[in-house]
């Protein structure tokens, strides 16, 4: 994937399909698919803000460019107006202005992603409001997050392209005592918008169930 950073608000793409199917998806699936489609998204903005520190805050505008070898997208982040009232999108080069965009693709996302803000009010069941992904860098980032010593909810580690993935699963516990939780693990990783589905299909399981406790058993 080709990544160009437009300017503080905005950041251009590009993946070929050879590249999609790489990653374990079907290229038909990025065209009727939801799921599959915002799992894409997602993981490759998962790497966008990991090369160019492009965090994802608020809504998003999205323009694609569809042709015969690939995707290019131009993902810009919108805000608020002064008065909070309605949604304005920064100033951007000219050029962007003049990337064709590909209506069937555009709809796909647009349905999805397009000048709307994922939020904790968005229509989740119970139970994948207290499912969590954490995206680690490096090994010693888990075992430094294991000596505290967690424990109280269900937590497996994975690695998928050299990146190491704790799936958590809370039960029992209130929204404070998740929040508490959720801040010590992410002062060694990051929340990631990958899905424990692709990570049992693509990844490889280190340690199932109470993962944590096993790493500080062995590496404290």
């Amino acid at each position: 994937m080709e990544i160009e950073r437009i300017n503080e608000n905005t950041v251009k793409f590009y993946i070929s399909y050879v590249d999609i199917e790489e990653r374990g998806f079907d290229r038909e699936e990025i065209w009727y698919n939801r799921e599959r489609s915002e799992e894409l998204f997602w993981e490759m903005m998962d790497e966008i803000n990991d090369e160019e520190d492009f965090p994802l805050e608020g809504p998003l505008w999205i323009q694609v460019h569809a042709n015969d070898k690939g995707l290019e997208v131009i993902v810009t982040k919108a805000q608020l107006s002064k008065d909070g009232q309605k949604l304005e999108l920064p100033v951007v080069d000219e050029k962007l202005r003049e990337i064709p965009v590909d209506e069937n693709i555009e709809s796909l996302l647009d349905r999805h992603f397009n000048m709307s803000e994922r939020s904790s009010s968005d229509e989740k069941d119970e139970t994948a409001q207290l499912q969590f992904v954490i995206k680690f860098q490096d090994f010693e980032d888990v075992i430094s997050l294991a000596s505290h010593r967690l424990d109280g909810f269900l937590n497996s580690l994975y690695v998928f392209e050299q990146k190491y993935y704790l799936f958590v699963e809370f039960s029992d516990k209130d929204d404070e005592q998740i929040e508490n939780l959720l801040s010590i693990m992410l002062e060694y990783g990051q929340e990631s918008r990958m899905t424990i589905h692709r990570l049992e299909e693509y990844g490889k399981l280190i340690m199932k169930d109470n993962a944590l406790e096993q790493i500080e058993t062995h590496f404290s």
